[in-house]
């Protein structure tokens, strides 16, 4: 990659390809490979490496991402910036699927996940604000512009999956106040955070989880009706993307590289 590059995609389910001819890296790290290669390619003239989280068939499930090695194949390529686009499930009756949700905010309810690069010794990352602002602000001013009714703010509760949330669960959830669900966003931001690189989701809302509430119409989420939503939306994703990526700053004024541990 180039030195002006530096900017990752890490694209969620139904999002598999990026570029057409693209040149393709196979990238090995101190944690194994990562979910598919890394394709390098160019999005409104700025250089972007690519790779699909779930594999290029969707054969990796949440809980065998590797996260680690995907992080830290983008880092070995010099990427400083990573967009995370991902589904997410409506926990409120007032986001709707074909929504997008730039989230500000996470709770991390997964288990039996690598968390943390830093095995031999205790590292403690400053995460209060799990998502980088300038990133953020970059991905809510692309989403506005291509009409897509977007919420500026979201707490995003991540589960361990792969099933979906009994109803009990979703109700904790709304009862807490959070705004939607995934089950990809830990520790893949926590990863990213710990070498000091910007991370920001771009989260397409797919369903209403187990429901609405009080309202006996809305059914409850299916994987089919979730990939439905995601095979509709991947040009607008892409579009959203490539204008956000656009413009971002270059050179950063955010704080996210000064939380990456020094050795």
């Amino acid at each position: 990659m180039s030195a002006t590059s530096k900017i990752g995609i890490i694209g969620g389910s139904g999002f598999y390809s990026l570029f057409e001819g693209a040149e393709q890296l196979d990238v090995e790290t101190p944690w194994g490979a990562p979910s598919s290669p890394v394709t390098i390619g160019e999005l409104n003239g700025r250089e972007v490496a690519f790779i699909t989280r779930h594999g290029l068939h969707h054969e990796l499930p949440p809980h065998r991402v590797p996260y680690r090695a995907n992080i830290a194949a983008l880092s070995s390529l010099g990427v400083e910036r990573v967009y995370a686009p991902c589904a997410v499930g409506s926990l409120r009756p007032d986001i709707h699927p074909g929504d997008f949700v730039i989230g500000d905010q996470l709770v991390d309810l997964t288990s039996g996940r690598d968390r943390t690069f830093y095995d031999d010794r205790t590292v403690h990352i400053s995460f209060a604000d799990p998502y980088c602002p300038e990133l953020r602000e970059a991905a809510i001013a692309a989403s506005l512009a291509e009409g897509i009714t977007t919420h500026e703010r979201g707490t995003i509760v991540t589960v361990s999956g792969p099933r979906f949330s009994t109803r009990a669960e979703s109700t904790w959830y709304r009862s807490a106040g959070w705004d939607v669900i995934n089950m990809t966003q830990c520790p893949e931001a926590a990863l990213a955070r710990e070498l000091g690189m910007c991370y920001a989701a771009v989260a397409l809302v797919t369903d209403y989880d187990t429901g609405v509430q009080h309202d006996p119409h809305v059914e409850p989420v299916t994987a089919d009706a979730v990939f439905a939503v995601l095979a509709s939306m991947v040009r607008t994703v892409t579009s959203v993307l490539a204008a956000a990526i656009a413009s971002v700053p270059s050179p950063q004024s955010c704080s996210c590289a000064d939380q990456k541990p020094t050795d």
